[in-house]
């Protein structure tokens, strides 16, 4: 049987890009079965090994010349690849982002959603700066034009944290929240307590592809400073940047610190926070000392958690005891498959069966 067909191109080329494609791969009787879908790479854009496009498709993922049947111009080849997307015949056609935070205005990945959504396709992220700096914009181009723009993969891996709030909380309204939101520093903050050094277990998590590809903006906060502006940006309306956080980050000279609030029984974490107060939206990423009680201190290792505040519910916790490419590589499946349902509940392409 012959299923819809979505085309993909992929801007960025890293671990969770390669991992999302073996996701694909396992993933895909039951995307035939589920969602009458079936997906296809026609173009990769990436930094270090060219740029490639092809509308019969292309072998992924090693993006190397030998799997490839064209090779495209050298000057912004990202964008030449998303607009000969923009031209395939596919029932979707989707960009998948997923170039490196640059924390310095998000940039190129929000010209690459732009182009994406001018292009009529659907983008799906997990890069965190299109939606750290430009959220509210391109909601509302790609609203225009008819195409979802989704980022479940910006924060907290694979756990549904703008998917529980948009699908799940229908007239529920977030008035703040706080969180532990980065895995390499609550693992080097827990690794610390235990007596480890701060070098060898940052080294860890980039061994191991967690961490950042430039560390700094772990240890430093600003992935959490980026994460906490796209929650306020998206969770409570705001219009922030991560310059706009308020911004202390972890070092070596927190290890006295960390071991000494846990022969207290005390944690200290890197806690990440917003607020809308009458002034406007207050937003934090600092080191704190957490009594034991406290939902966030009991987070060892890699886990993160999430506290939203809310003015029905009370405080809703999501909390995320591992976190791992699969879980990033899922949030753009899981993006994937929203695009697809949503076009198949307004009945653009008729689902098709296998009796």
């Amino acid at each position: 049987m012959t299923h819809a067909r979505a085309d993909l191109a992929f801007i960025g080329f890293g671990n969770v890009a390669k991992r999302f494609v073996t996701l694909l791969d396992e993933r895909r009787e039951w995307l035939a079965r589920e969602c009458d879908l079936e997906c296809r790479a026609v173009g990769v854009a990436t930094r270090t090994h060219g740029s490639r496009f092809d509308a019969r498709g292309i072998h992924l993922p090693e993006p190397t010349s030998e799997n490839h049947h064209s090779i495209l111009p050298e000057s912004s080849p990202a964008l030449e690849v998303i607009d000969r997307l923009g031209q395939s015949d596919a029932a979707l056609r989707i960009v998948v982002e997923t170039t490196t935070l640059d924390v310095r205005g998000g940039r190129p990945a929000i010209d690459h959603v732009r182009a994406g959504i001018a292009a009529g396709c659907h983008v799906i992220t997990a890069n965190k700066g299109p939606v750290a700096f430009a959220y509210a914009d391109l909601r509302d181009a790609a609203a225009a034009a008819g195409v979802s723009f989704l980022f479940e993969g910006a924060v907290m891996d694979g756990v549904p944290v703008f998917n529980l709030v948009r699908e799940t909380l229908p007239a529920v309204d977030i008035t703040g929240f706080r969180g532990v939101i980065n895995s390499t520093t609550n693992h080097i903050l827990t690794a610390l307590e235990r007596g480890e050094e701060f070098a060898s277990a940052l080294a860890r998590m980039q061994a191991e592809g967690i961490a950042e590809a430039d560390p700094s903006l772990d240890v430093d906060g600003w992935d959490a400073a980026a994460k906490t502006a796209a929650l306020a940006n998206v969770l409570l309306g705001a219009r922030i940047t991560p310059h706009d956080v308020r911004r202390t980050g972890i070092g070596p000279d927190d290890a006295t610190r960390a071991r000494e609030a846990r022969s207290r029984g005390r944690r200290v974490k890197l806690v990440a926070s917003a607020l809308r107060g009458k002034d406007g939206i207050l937003a934090t990423v600092q080191p704190e000392e957490l009594p034991a009680g406290d939902p966030l201190a009991g987070l060892d290792g890699k886990a993160n958690a999430l506290l939203l505040r809310t003015a029905l519910l009370g405080e809703i916790a999501i909390c995320q005891l591992e976190g791992n490419l699969t879980h990033t590589a899922y949030a753009l499946l899981s993006d994937l498959v929203t695009v697809r349902r949503r076009q198949l509940a307004r009945g653009e392409v008729p689902a098709r069966r296998t009796l």
